[in-house]
């Protein structure tokens, strides 16, 4: 366990990543859990391609655990002070569905620069163990950018299937296991990959984008929220949180920063 932001600084410069970090007490996390649950039962299960979707943008629980304090602390030790949000991810595995993440880093599709700013906070809302597929990463990873190559694989949660051509060496991989109301924080340059869930549970994570405001989109008109601090920069337009969950000014918001985003990611795909 990495509990102070200097120990938390140290790790992740040295390795690329830090975990496990403590940021939610369990009935937090099993309470995130059941509101998360009934989102789906309303809107029925969110596609694996689709996980990446700002959800956080629609429900104000979502918006107040990107906002955490005790999340935030950690992503400061890191980034400093000020801090935009600029995406969150659903990572779903069902017992058994087959479904996993292929060797990749994040920053060679994302098109943000430099890669220095930009950091993963990865908040487990139910256990994530080898059993249930939790995260590996390639400790060092992250000091040098390596070849991808894009697939086509239905079970790859990954939109693009985008994978390290040469591949990774697995044996000096560390495994990221969790429980629930832990997170771990990656270097949007650390190679990382998940297996299917071979478990009895849902292996659940919410995956929230931080930035530095310095940090520019290259490829593209993006959004983002200001969490902390300022935003001396004006980089990206500035989104506006939910007042209330799913309300239609929220419904309109998620939309409108989604095309801006889905365009980006798909720029070069003809898509």
């Amino acid at each position: 366990m990495v509990t102070t932001p200097e120990s938390i600084r140290q790790t992740y410069e040295a390795q690329g990543f830090a975990a496990p970090i403590r940021v939610l007490d369990p009935e937090m996390a099993e309470a995130a859990r059941q509101r998360l649950e009934a989102f789906e039962a309303w809107r029925g299960p969110v596609e694996a391609k689709m996980q990446s979707r700002k959800t956080h943008l629609l429900l104000t629980w979502f918006d107040a655990l990107v906002r955490d304090t005790r999340v935030l602390d950690a992503v400061e030790a890191i980034i400093g002070e000020d801090i935009l949000c600029w995406g969150t991810s659903l990572f779903i595995k069902e017992p058994g569905d087959g479904n996993f993440v292929s060797w990749h880093q994040d920053i060679t599709y994302w098109g943000l620069e430099p890669a220095t700013g930009v950091i993963t906070a990865w908040v487990a809302l139910s256990p994530a163990t080898r059993d249930t597929g939790c995260m590996r990463m390639a400790p060092g990873s992250h000091k040098q950018l390596l070849e991808h190559r894009a697939t086509d694989d239905a079970s790859n949660l990954l939109t693009r299937g985008q994978e390290i051509a040469d591949g990774i060496d697995e044996d000096a991989a560390a495994y990221i296991e969790l429980r629930a109301g832990e997170m771990s924080l990656h270097h949007a340059a650390t190679a990382h990959a998940s297996a299917p869930n071979m478990g009895k549970d849902r292996r659940i994570g919410l995956a929230i984008r931080y930035m530095a405001p310095s940090v520019r989109s290259v490829a593209g008109l993006e959004s983002a929220l200001l969490v902390r601090g300022q935003d001396r920069y004006g980089h990206f337009e500035l989104e506006t949180p939910p007042v209330t969950d799913l309300d239609p000014a929220a419904i309109a918001e998620h939309d409108r920063v989604n095309a801006l985003r889905q365009a980006v990611l798909y720029r070069d795909t003809g898509s």
